[in-house]
Parts: structure tokens; sequence; C-alpha cells
């Protein structure tokens, strides 16, 4: 069987939807699929089309093995609605002309979002003799409404229109979450929906194997303070806010709060950073991949916040499959499906209302009082990742549904 994967992000880059896509790319391919994929020329998250790759130097290459081609894209450190538009739109376009020079498939994976790629997914299953499979990782354009990204009626209803029509021409719609799943199906009830979730390559983050590092010497952190993290997009979605609330609730010298990444908001929370005047909050630039187990190393709690939104009810961030996999317990920010699995059914943190600052410091606070409840959950936490969320087996299903409906 041969499937394409087509999607905006991927490695290089470094990010969730790039290392999962490429993670479940790598397992198919083990498992006797012909695995390719059709991707823009990296740029994310600078929003700069990477050195090695300007001027179309690189139009083709293997990754692991995977053989991936690059399609041009237009990028702009503009903010404005104009310069996303263009962002998504151009590669809707490039990527079909593209595609439609790549030799058949049985299969092809559309990533979503952004949702405008369902355009190329359609036009491009169609001229490759493939069948399309939608594969939904956020439920645009209901979060992006939810959140007040986007107000305006007519470009909802239009987006509302198109989401239904790659729905109703997929074969198979996947989806990152329960929640994600549940809410398709509801309104979708003819269409196969299946649970594709998420997970983590537990020898590559596996805390027995990782030595520790130079992360605290290097950024200044001392070997007795307790360092509360958290690693990722630095966006609306993830209310960041109350780290920096709760960060001013707390009074004991050994608790330092970290947040490491990039995003549209970085600036700004910055500057509320600075009006608050705390010591104890730090932000630190994004690393690749491959470093990433070593700061897990070196930190000593995960804190995982969104805002408090019925659309998150259904969400699982990725950052949480990491820090559980490295013995990291949580301070969950996040209500419903995560809350569910890795607080009530692991035990592997706390549960903190969303937005809440009283709520996250109170829990710092627990932690810094008793440091062995954070080992005890910790373990549990990577426990629980193992029988539940092994990208191996999350791949091996995947591949046997896809033999089902072959």
């Amino acid at each position: 069987m041969r499937i394409l994967f087509l999607t905006q992000y991927y490695p290089p880059e470094i990010g969730a939807p790039q290392n999962r896509l490429h993670e479940l790319a790598l397992r198919l391919k083990a498992n006797g699929l012909d695995v390719e994929v059709l991707t823009a020329y990296p740029n994310y998250p600078k929003m700069e089309v990477f050195e090695a790759y300007q001027n179309g130097k690189i139009k083709e290459e293997s990754i692991d093995g995977i053989k991936v081609y690059r399609s041009w894209i237009y990028v702009s450190k503009s903010k404005g609605i104009l310069a996303r538009l263009l962002n998504y739109f151009s590669f809707v376009f490039t990527a079909y002309f593209r595609g439609r020079k790549l030799k058949s498939y049985d299969y092809l994976l559309v990533e979503s979002p952004p949702l405008f790629l369902g355009y190329t997914a359609m036009a491009l299953s169609k001229k490759l003799h493939a069948k399309l499979i939608f594969n939904v990782s956020d439920l645009w354009p209901e979060s992006a409404e939810k959140l007040g990204i986007v107000t305006n009626k007519f470009l909802l209803n239009f987006a509302y229109r198109l989401e239904a029509r790659c729905y109703r021409k997929a074969i198979l719609i996947t989806g990152q979450t329960q929640g994600i799943v549940d809410n398709i199906k509801g309104r979708f009830r003819e269409k196969d929906v299946y649970w594709l979730p998420n997970g983590v390559d537990l020898t590559f983050y596996n805390p027995a194997t990782i030595e520790s590092g130079t992360f605290r010497a290097k950024h200044g952190f001392t070997a007795d303070q307790i360092l509360f993290f958290y690693g990722g997009i630095i966006g609306h979605a993830q209310g960041l806010e109350v780290i920096l609330k709760a960060a001013k609730l707390i009074e004991n010298p050994k608790a330092v709060f970290i947040i490491q990444g990039a995003g549209p908001l970085l600036e700004e929370l910055k500057q509320v950073l600075k009006k608050m005047q705390l010591t104890n909050v730090h932000f630190l630039p994004p690393v690749s991949k491959s470093e990433m187990p070593q700061v897990l190393k070196a930190v000593d709690v995960a804190v995982v916040p969104l805002k408090k939104l019925a659309i998150f009810e259904g969400a699982i961030p990725s950052k949480i499959f990491e820090a559980m996999s490295m013995e990291i317990p949580l301070l969950l920010g996040v209500d419903g499906e995560a809350r569910r699995h890795f607080i009530e059914g692991a035990n592997a943190g706390y549960f903190c209302e969303p937005e809440d600052e009283n709520a996250l410091a109170a829990r710092v606070n627990e932690l810094l009082d008793d440091p062995q409840k954070i080992k005890e959950m910790g373990k549990n936490g990577r426990l629980y990742v193992h029988e539940h969320f092994n990208r191996n087996k999350i791949a091996q299903d995947f591949y046997h549904k896809l033999k089902e409906i072959n």
C-alpha cells in the first residue's frame, strides 16, 4: 500500500504536528507501507524559510527514510489576517501543482488545520486515485470561533461549509482525541470516524537512559530549585497569563517558572512579565526535538494550561505525553478528556481549574511541601502512557484499519 501525507507542517520544523506526523510515517513504513510526504518549505515558528531551503535549494529529500516533496509557500512575519490567508492559500495552490505530478497512491492523508488544505486534498485524491483520509487535530473553524480569532460571519459560514464538504468526501475521518471524534460523529453520523491519538516514543523519552545535562547551570537554576515548566506554543489557546498570575502568589523562593517556546503572544507576555516585575518567571527560546529529553530531565513539574472553553474539554495537548514519559508530573489546567485520562486514570498530577491562578498556586505550594509526591506521580505517568499511548501500538492499529478499508 502507498500513502501520501499532505501537511503544511513537517520536520525539520519543530512542533507537535510535525513530530506526530513524522513519527506516524516512520511506524507505518516499518509496518510495510510506502509512505511519502508533500509539504511546504520549512518556516515555522520564525516565519522565514530555513536557510538550507531558500531559493528552492531542496525540493525533494529523504528524512529518516521517508521521501519528502517540498512546494513553495508565502511566509511573512506580519500577524495580519491577509498575511495569514496568503500563507495558507499559497500552499493550497502550490501543493496541488506539485502533487499532481506524483504517482498514484492508495491513500492520501491530509492534516487539518489548516482547513483550507482540504481543497488541495480533495483535488489531489481524485487526481492521484487515492482514498481521502481527513485527519483532524483541531476542530477548526469551531475553535477559531470560540477563541474569537475569527468573528466574520461570512468567513465562518464559508469555513463550516468547507469542513462539511471535506468530511463527506473522505473515506475515513481520523480525530486526535475522543472529544474530536465524538464531535464529528455527532454531526456526521454516516461517516466512519476513527480515534488516531497522539502518543510518545518511550525509547526516545526515557529518563533511565538520559543523562542529566547542563540545562540548569546554563540558565542559572540551582539544584535545590523546583522548576515548573511549560514548553510549547505561546498562543491564544494556552492562556499562559495564568502562570504569571500564579507565580506572583508564590512566596517560596525555591519555586521557579519556565515558559519555553515561541508564538504570536510571546512579546505580549514578556511585556506583562516586565510590568509585574516577577523574578521567578523565565522565558526561554524553543529547542529542537533532540534537546527536549534533556530539558525535561532537568525540570520537576510540567504545567499544561488551556483557556476555559468547552471546546477544550476534548483536547489533549501533546506536551503531556512527553512529560509523562519522562516521569514528570502534571499541573493540568485542562478539563474533560485530559483530566479523565491523566489525573483520574493515571494519578499523574493535579488538576487545576483552567485560568484560575489561585488554584494553580495552591497546587504549586502542595508540591513544594511534598517533593516525594512529585516522584510518585511522575512514575505513575510513565506507566500510564506506556499502556495507553505507545506510538508503536497506535501506528500498528492504524495500519490494520487501513487494511480493512483497502
